[in-house]
């Protein structure tokens, strides 16, 4: 089984995909991880990268075209994966449909969480990030809390430079100018499959699979 999950930055989609992820029994492929690491180590790829996500923009096609390309053929994707933050754009739309089916993959389900744009900011915007293992806390999460919780590194909570308001509306004007025509796309073609992306986290994981099924079905 192959999931492709969509949604704007922030509703929710990282959190849904580990899930599913486990449920499932398959890998989690996100794209926003593979280029962090490339930032993290400083490759030739990630310092062009750091440069373009610090300005709130996508990563150029022909780069994420090239990893995604890369990654799916890992023997780890051969029963199936969950691919998250890809296609963006239209063009990574049909280069990947190209892709599937040079894998002759069918069983590929393609899901879009929503919410509203005012909440998105509020959660970003409450975000931190740890710098020593990069795992990312609600500020309720850390509240009154020196050390982080998965690490134990004390003082060690930021913010993100794409957490900054100003950056994740940026964000959001790039996903509706840039994404929306990729899920009008897959609208058209009738498979697309909407959830509502602001209840609980177990609510969304139960309304995903209860979708999925009923496609199966």
């Amino acid at each position: 089984m192959q999931l492709i999950l969509f949604g704007a930055p922030g509703v929710g989609k990282g959190t849904q995909a580990k899930i599913l992820a486990t449920r499932l029994r398959i890998p989690h492929i996100s794209t926003g991880d593979i280029l962090r690491d490339a930032v993290r180590n400083q490759t030739a790829l990630g310092v062009k990268a750091h440069e373009i996500i610090s300005r709130g923009e996508l990563v150029p096609d022909d780069i994420m075209i090239g990893i995604i390309n890369d990654t799916l053929n890992q023997p780890r994707c051969k029963d199936g994966f969950i691919l998250d933050g890809f296609p963006r754009t239209l063009a990574q739309a049909k280069e990947l449909e190209k892709l599937l089916s040079e894998l002759k993959l069918s069983d590929v389900f393609y899901i879009n969480l929503t919410a509203n744009t005012e909440e998105i900011i509020k959660r970003l915007t409450n975000r931190r990030a740890c710098k020593v293992c990069q795992n990312i806390f609600s500020l309720n999460e850390i509240e009154d809390k020196l050390k982080c919780p998965i690490c134990s590194s004390p003082d060690s909570f930021y913010q993100r430079n794409d957490d900054n308001e100003d950056i994740i509306r940026n964000r959001l004007n790039v996903f509706n100018n840039t994404t929306q025509p990729v899920l009008d796309y897959y609208a058209r073609k009738n498979i697309l499959i909407t959830v509502d992306g602001l209840g609980t986290i177990d609510d969304v994981t139960e309304h995903i699979l209860t979708a999925i099924e009923a496609k199966l079905n």
